[in-house]
This record gives C-alpha cells, sequence and structure tokens, in this order.
C-alpha cells in the first residue's frame, strides 16, 4: 500500500493513565527507581521504558517523538527545543573536527551561520553548492566529507532537492544525506526517497499555531539512541530539551495537520497561479514555470499539495516594504518571520531570515532585494484575499 503519512499518525493510539482520550503530561524533571540495578541499567541504555532525566526524555516527548517518526516512516525521533536544536546536535553527532559537509546553498539563515561561521571553530568545514546540479554537489565531495545537507523545499528561494538524486550520491561516497523537511510536511516524504535523517522545525506547519518552540529528528533507532547517549549524545550533552507541556500541545496541534496542510497548498496555488497570470515574477512548486515542478510531483504525496510557502518578487526593497506594511494594514496577513500560522506571513528574506548570508552570496543564488516570502494562511475566501493584495499592488503602481 502506498505511503500515506497522515494515516500513520491516525493510527496511533495514546490514552492517559485515567482513561483521556490525551495522554497525561509527564510534569518531571526526575524520575524514581524501585531498585538501584534499575537506575544503574538505565544509565547504561539499557532499560527499555525506563525514564532517567527529562534532559533525556520523557514520557510527553516519547508520545510525539513516536507521532513524528510514524509521519516521516523513520523507526524513531527524538523532539528538541527548537528546529536549530535539531539541526546542530546531528550534525555534531556526525562530523568531527577536520571533516567536512557539503549543504545546499539556500538554506534557512540560522542553518547557514551555523555551518559558515560557528562549526569551523570545531574544525568543521561546509562547502555550499547549487543543489539542484548534481554534478556539482558530486564535485564538492572529499575524502572527509560526512555529510550531504539540504532543505527539501528551500529557504526562501524554493528551490527542490532530488532527494533520489542525492541518496544515489550519499550511498556512493558512503555519506549521511541529513534533509530538512519544514517546508514540506505530508506533501514530501524524504526517507521514501532515500534520505537518512529528517528534520523539521516544529515551530512552524507541524505546531501550525507559533505559540511554540521546538524541533524532532526522525532517523534510525541507533541513531537516535547515538543523540541521546549520556556518554557522547550531542542532543544529550548540548541539552537543546523540549518541556514536556510544549510536547503535549504539538502533539495535539500534529492531529489537524493533514487538514491544514491541504488548505495551506489549496490557498498558495490560488493566489500563485493568479499572480502569475498578472505578470508578477512568481515563484511556487505548484507553477508549471517552476523549474523543479515535476521533480516535486514525483515526489509528493499527492493530497496534501505543493505546500503552503511562495514568493513574489516586486522589484525593489522599497516596494517590497511598502506593500507588506500596506497588506497588514489591512489585515490581509503579519509582516512577521516564521511560517506555518493560520494567518499568512511575510517578509523580505533578504533583510530577515537570510540575513546572516552576505549581499554578494544572496545575489548569487538569486535572492533579490525585491523579493517576498509567503507562508500563505487558512483562509477561508483565498478569492476575496487575492483581490485586495492585487488592490494593494495596484495602489502602489506594482500592478
Amino acid at each position: 500500500m502506498k505511503f500515506k503519512p497522515a494515516n500513520n499518525i491516525q493510527d496511533l493510539q495514546y490514552f492517559g493513565e485515567f482513561g483521556g482520550v490525551n495522554p497525561s503530561i509527564s510534569d518531571s524533571s526526575t524520575y524514581t527507581f524501585l531498585s538501584a540495578k534499575t537506575m544503574f541499567d538505565t544509565f547504561e541504555g539499557n532499560a527499555d521504558g525506563c525514564y532517567l532525566y527529562s534532559r533525556h526524555t520523557t514520557p510527553s516527548n516519547l508520545y510525539l517523538g513516536e507521532a513524528l517518526a510514524a509521519m516521516e516512516g523513520t523507526e524513531t525521533a527524538t523532539v528538541t527545543a527548537s528546529g536549530m536544536g535539531a539541526i546542530t546536535p546531528v550534525l555534531f553527532q556526525l562530523c568531527g573536527a577536520g571533516e567536512h559537509i557539503v549543504s545546499s546553498r539556500t538554506i534557512y539563515g540560522g542553518t547557514y551561520a551555523f555551518l559558515k561561521n560557528f562549526a569551523p571553530r570545531m574544525g568543521i568545514n561546509t562547502t555550499f553548492v547549487d543543489i539542484t546540479k548534481l554534478d556539482v554537489v558530486e564535485a564538492a565531495i572529499t575524502p572527509k566529507t560526512k555529510v550531504l545537507y539540504c532543505e527539501s523545499v528551500s529557504n526562501p528561494l524554493l528551490e527542490v532537492a532530488d532527494i533520489k538524486g542525492l541518496a544515489a550520491l550519499a550511498k556512493k561516497h558512503n555519506l549521511k544525506l541529513v534533509v530538512d523537511n519544514t517546508f514540506s510536511p505530508l506533501s514530501v516524504s524524504p526517507i521514501n526517497s532515500g534520505a537518512d535523517i529528517v528534520i523539521h522545525s516544529l515551530t512552524k506547519f507541524i505546531n501550525g499555531s507559533s505559540d511554540t518552540v521546538g524541533g524532532v529528528v526522525c532517523g534510525t533507532q541507533e541513531f537516535i539512541d547515538s543523540l541521546k547517549s549520556v556518554i557522547d549524545g550531542a542532543a544529550m550533552l548540548l541539552g537543546s530539551t523540549m518541556d514536556s507541556l510544549r510536547a503535549a500541545s504539538i502533539l495535539k496541534n500534529l492531529r489537524t495537520l493533514h487538514i491544514r496542510m491541504q488548505q495551506h497548498s489549496l490557498n498558495a496555488t490560488y493566489l500563485a497561479e493568479n499572480f502569475e497570470k498578472d505578470g508578477i515574477k512568481t515563484v511556487y512548486p505548484g507553477l508549471a514555470s517552476h523549474p523543479s515542478h515535476n521533480l516535486f510531483k514525483s515526489m509528493m504525496n499527492e493530497k496534501y499539495g505543493f505546500g503552503g510557502m511562495m514568493t513574489l518578487d516586486v522589484g525593489s526593497l522599497d516596494k517590497a516594504n511598502a506593500l507588506m506594511e500596506l497588506m497588514q494594514e489591512r489585515n490581509l496577513g503579519y509582516l512577521a518571520v516564521s511560517l506555518g500560522f493560520y494567518k499568512t506571513l511575510f517578509s523580505a528574506p533578504g533583510s530577515s531570515t537570510s540575513s546572516e548570508i552576505p549581499e554578494d552570496e544572496q545575489k548569487e543564488m538569486g535572492l533579490s532585494d525585491g523579493l517576498i516570502r509567503f507562508s500563505i494562511g487558512l483562509d477561508a475566501d483565498i478569492e476575496r484575499t487575492y483581490q485586495l493584495m492585487k488592490t494593494c499592488m495596484i495602489e502602489l503602481n506594482i500592478l
């Protein structure tokens, strides 16, 4: 049967200890043991079902991790306090001093800053490449390379990674392929295309209410155990721990993700098609004009569409700022970073979420001053939204 990620979440059954339809929240930082031997075994990682200390894990965090592993089709998962709190331990666990990463050049600004500015302090260097060109990716691989890193749909330019092609390269050169799937939960399942590890910022679409920061690493039992090892596990020792209350909240929101992603995708497709017809430079994987449209179609879980992220280029930063301010004034969305909220969010990434990337590199990758990144919301009347946005553009002489 074809892999259906939402079904895997739906089929999980968690009851609270008193019969509640939601599992009880574990509101403890530490846990008791019936014997000293069990405590010793737990420290050694050999006491299945026993809890040690909340920095290691909690029942609430395990429930959420199990649900996200089911969604991504991996053996297990571990949740973290933020998306960056998921990315950084994974890369530190896989790479040591003197080793090397090949990464997409169009990635989230925080990830770029970590790889470019921080990881070299630990002796880990990165080569940034155009991830859509497999020959360029392979040419960057050295004997010291340990990881290929990409985003399934890149932030902010919406480039689509050929995960199957990258997985073949990773296998050929004995590397780990790490994919950040934050922009396309449910729509794309990287493990099915050969990825080794899948990461999400739970802050975004998965939680969906812009009230919680979180992250997850989905992978094999062996790799997740290594991350959580009390001896040398990067997740355990760096301490990016998710709070149990937040884990329980995200788990409840996860139950509606399939409905929300369908609406995000439906609305983004409608706006993208219409703005492209209006002559605005529009980038959206659901448009036939997108260079990787067919690639995305070949990977996607069709029911969930092409996602809720879209970019428009209105020509200059001044026009971009004027348009965003006018749209916010008219309650068409919020001028804010992040994504996946019920309301449309928009920002000029060159001066916000990608500002860590030097201007010359922004230009080289095609990140222009007039680019606006949209996270399209759950509007019930998207036709009305389109007409109101278009009116703003006409008033500002963008159209």
